[in-house]
């Protein structure tokens, strides 16, 4: 990896945070009481909001319902914190960038409790600009969440790099413009001539000037 830019938009779950053994547990829990089936159910869930998932496998629930699954979900995700830990590298380079004076964005499908509680319990500090899905009024794939993720850092989407790990996520970053780094091993025509990293370790950060900064993998 060898790129720079002047803003810096990373999606959680998948890459900065391995969250996997929550996720399976609390939606494989979800899917055995509808009847769903969960590999199913995780596939299309990861890299989006919550909503969308369960309003696509439980269409016919109503408001109220849909509400109080959701709201489940949460509090079951926000006080599973045991296993969780960063993808290697992934601290060192927030703090890394932040430090330097860079403008660095999260930008997750999570809610904002549950991205404040995984990114603890990683230990990755959180970013002054947080984009969740009660930010925008249509979650990834579509691009809203990081064209406001570079609209809040006060740089150009062009100008920026976004780092992700599943189909929605990065369909969302390259909708939106941003040259988008693949984040661990997952492939699809979608990935085709995109970068690629393992994690985040053996990272550089050199400031090149106007605010932007090179990040090379040694």
């Amino acid at each position: 990896m060898d790129v720079t830019a002047r803003g810096f938009l990373f999606d959680m779950d998948g890459t900065l945070v391995d969250s996997t053994p929550v996720v399976e547990h609390v939606w494989g829990e979800l899917s055995a009481r509808h009847g769903l089936d969960p590999a199913e159910v995780l596939e299309f869930a990861h890299g989006r909001p919550a909503p969308d998932t369960v309003g696509h496998f439980l269409p016919g629930l109503t408001d109220a319902e849909r509400q109080s699954i959701l709201e489940h979900l949460v509090r079951e995700e926000v006080t599973r914190t045991d296993g969780i830990v960063e993808i290697p590298g992934a601290a060192a380079l927030v703090e890394g960038l932040v430090g330097a004076g860079a403008r660095v964005a999260l930008v997750t499908s999570a809610p904002r409790e549950l991205a404040e509680a995984r990114m603890a319990a990683a230990g990755i500090p959180l970013p002054d600009v947080v984009v969740t899905p009660a930010d925008v009024g249509n979650g990834k794939p579509a691009p809203d969440p990081y064209l406001l993720g570079a609209r809040l850092l006060g740089v150009p989407i062009a100008d920026c790099v976004v780092f992700e790990d599943v189909e929605a996520g990065l369909r969302a970053g390259i909708a939106a413009g941003a040259e988008t780094i693949v984040v661990g091993p997952y492939a699809s025509a979608t990935t085709e001539g995109l970068t690629r990293v393992p994690d985040h370790r053996d990272v550089s950060i050199t400031a090149v000037g106007d605010g932007a900064f090179r990040l090379c993998r040694a």
